[in-house]
């Protein structure tokens, strides 16, 4: 018998073992289309099962494209660019020419100077060893900046196979569903949604006769808040409509809470103003840096929250982090929940976030 192949996930359809990755009953075989029993529950119920890869099953997946002549397109989230980076990307695609995607630019306050991101995002890229073509930013949601994608990519590819790369839950099918709309009408072609690790396999959409855009395994990013977040809480700290910053004046010795997945503590430093960017369902506290132990201990998961208990169980303590910020405007990136931009700099602040997110700095983008 031919094989089959989910066409929510692109995972060879099996219907041996229910615990394995491509199962469905033997009755659904007749089915048009055939997809599989975890995207059905996906797509039905927003159910996700586990299933038994690991990280570096992804990461060899991967690592096939280095043996094409190909182009890639690397989708990454504009409010969690370090932690939807895949390291050593340039190794895993090999030769082969790189686009640079910003998703979800429909969030960033109008005000954000978008040119500023770019050349942010290509001398950050750069700094993680990929050398990449050119820096779009999109709204895969809304289908913003995708006439000059799509014009890029026909130009870029010349003939080739597109691979469309990324790290989970930064909108890559989403990104695929939206370009395969534009051109032929079909709409959710791709198996979506909040959680990580959607796509199974390699999921073939011809472009031509002879060529074809291919959507490839999430890869697994350990430094992404995603992985010890339950879905009720992702989709509280995700954004979802344009961010609204909130201003805060504050004196040094005082703290700021943003829910309970980390801490700003003002350590030294002048009277100034924290603009903070982050989804507008996350409520920030704030409190005097003597107390701020005692509360954190008091109030997460209640006043402080999210993180809901059953994300606390999962989620790795909080590390403190300090840094001297510089004399210019400056903003102090969280991975996985937004930024702060410290008006005027020359200050010293701590940041507690989960042990293994990494902050990051870089000039205020507003």
């Amino acid at each position: 018998m031919d094989k089959i192949y989910c066409e929510g996930c692109g995972v060879e359809i099996q219907t041996e073992d229910k615990t394995k990755a491509g199962y469905v009953p033997a009755s659904a075989l007749k089915n048009d289309p055939i997809i599989c029993q975890r995207c059905f529950r996906l797509k039905h119920y927003n159910e996700v099962q586990d299933v038994e890869y690991t990280d570096d099953d992804y990461l060899r997946m991967i690592h096939q494209i280095s043996d094409t002549n190909s182009l890639v397109v690397k989708v990454v989230d504009i409010f969690d660019f370090n932690g939807s980076f895949i390291n050593g990307l340039q190794r895993l695609t090999g030769n082969n020419s790189i686009i640079l995607i910003g998703n979800k630019v429909d969030l960033l306050p109008k005000s954000t100077n978008q040119n500023k991101l770019i050349q942010w995002m290509k001398k950050t890229a750069s700094e993680y060893g990929l050398k990449v073509q050119e820096v779009f930013l999109v709204s895969a949601a809304k289908g913003q900046g995708f006439d000059k994608v799509e014009a890029e990519i026909e130009v870029r590819r010349n003939g080739k196979d597109v691979y469309v790369v990324g790290c989970t839950n930064v909108g890559k099918s989403t990104f695929i569903n939206q370009l395969i709309n534009r051109s032929s009408g079909v709409k959710d072609a791709i198996t979506t949604s909040y959680f990580p690790g959607t796509t199974l396999g390699f999921i073939q959409i011809p472009l031509d006769e002879t060529t074809a855009m291919y959507d490839t395994p999430g890869v697994v990013n350990r430094r992404q808040l995603v992985h010890y977040v339950t879905d009720k809480d992702l989709k509280v700290i995700t954004p979802k409509k344009e961010i609204k910053p909130k201003i805060y004046q504050l004196q040094n010795k005082q703290t700021l809470f943003f829910g309970g997945f980390a801490r700003l503590d003002f350590e030294k430093g002048l009277k100034q103003s924290f603009v903070c960017y982050f989804s507008n369902l996350l409520l920030i506290h704030r409190t005097k840096l003597e107390n701020a132990d005692e509360f954190y201990e008091k109030h997460v998961g209640d006043l402080l929250q999210p993180p809901s208990p059953a994300t606390l169980e999962q989620m790795p303590a909080l590390v403190k982090q300090t840094v001297k910020i510089p004399n210019e405007k400056t903003d102090i990136v969280i991975p996985g929940l937004g930024w702060i931009t410290v008006a005027e700099g020359g200050i010293t602040v701590s940041i507690h976030v989960p042990k293994g997110v990494q902050i990051s700095l870089r000039p205020a983008l507003i």
